[in-house]
């Protein structure tokens, strides 16, 4: 087929139309070159205070959450009160049943900036430690549900860039066949990597540096595996996510769901992203709440606000990490406010 007379005389060519298409249909769908989608409905009421912290003891910041195997449970993360553990002898890993009761805690001691967690399909739950002191911090553990723990990777307090140490890593994900995955790297003076080990902690290789390019990084904040087994990485100091194949081949990129600090994707793919930073310097045009999709084509459907009425006062507000249990009730971890929301369909 060839050229209208039209088509000539604006100077178009096909390779130029297909491009406008193109663009469009990425609009449409929500796709990787659309902008932060923010008009999504909220079909989701709050609820406070749901998790029932024993007398006595406060909420610290958390950006840690999970769902346990059984689809209800919910496992966390949490900063012993503060904003850090360290000196705290309280336990930092909490597990709250469906109706908010604690049911179990553990890792009195062992953390100094507990950040990510991710429980995998044997129901043990991975905890990262994004930050040193006094010799401690820096590291990935792997504790069984009751607490036993059952591997470490990194060095206690030791930062640096080999296969056996980190610098402040963020989160951790295991694949279907066990193979782990830890984004390394959270403040600018720390890494930008994606590093890839086996299910009984032999390096295996790392992808990634500082940059804006496809497959660089600036603070790789959270990761996360579809049912293709595609890892999401939350590439937050670059607005966007970008998804890789497991050997770190750079696949796609999607920068409508906003600034992601937190990502979670469901047995059925729909996708939950927190973002807690957005403001006009950060992310012009971007708000901070949690978006739902398809972790399939990308489209956001729904948008949980972020309820604190200004954020552009506050560095960060709202939900940091984020998780969904089995009846789609949405989960979001917060550092700035220190609590745990729950939300449920209206």
């Amino acid at each position: 087929m060839g050229l209208t007379s039209g088509d000539r005389r604006a100077g178009r060519t096909w390779p130029t139309l297909l491009g406008v298409v193109a663009a469009a249909a990425a609009l449409a769908t929500g796709r990787a070159d659309a902008q932060p989608a923010n008009a999504a409905p909220n079909p989701y009421r709050t609820v406070e205070g749901w998790a029932k912290m024993p007398e006595g003891r406060t909420w610290g910041a958390t950006s840690a959450v999970d769902v346990a195997r059984d689809g209800r449970s919910i496992w966390v993360a949490e900063r012993c009160g503060a904003n850090t553990c360290a000196g705290s002898t309280l336990p930092a890993v909490l597990l709250f049943d469906e109706s908010g009761r604690l049911q179990k805690s553990f890792a009195a001691g062992v953390f100094v900036f507990p950040h990510g967690i991710h429980v995998d399909r044997g129901g043990n739950v991975w905890v990262t430690d994004a930050r040193g002191r006094d010799g401690k911090g820096h590291q990935v553990f792997k504790f069984s549900a009751d607490g036993k723990l059952l591997l470490t990777l990194g060095k206690a307090g030791v930062t640096g860039e080999g296969p056996d140490v980190f610098n402040q890593p963020s989160d951790v994900a295991v694949a279907a066949n066990g193979d782990v995955f830890v984004a390394d790297g959270h403040d600018e003076n720390s890494n930008a990597r994606i590093v890839k080990f086996t299910k009984d902690g032999r390096f295996i290789k790392t992808w990634g540096k500082r940059g804006t390019a496809a497959g660089e990084f600036d603070t790789p904040h959270a990761l996360a595996f579809d049912s293709r087994g595609r890892l999401f990485v939350a590439d937050r100091g670059n607005n966007r996510i970008q998804i890789f194949d497991q050997e770190g081949k750079f696949l796609e990129e999607w920068k409508q769901f906003s600034r992601p600090s937190g990502i979670y994707i469901d047995k059925h793919d729909v996708i939950y992203v927190a973002d807690s930073e957005s403001n006009r310097k950060t992310n012009p045009g971007g708000k901070r709440g949690i978006r739902v999709g398809s972790a399939k084509d990308g489209k956001v459907t729904a948008f949980i606000p972020d309820p604190e009425p200004d954020p552009e006062k506050v560095v960060t507000s709202g939900s940091e990490g984020v998780a969904a249990d089995a009846q789609g009730n949405v989960y979001g971890a917060e550092v700035g406010p220190r609590a745990l929301k729950r939300y449920v369909k209206k």
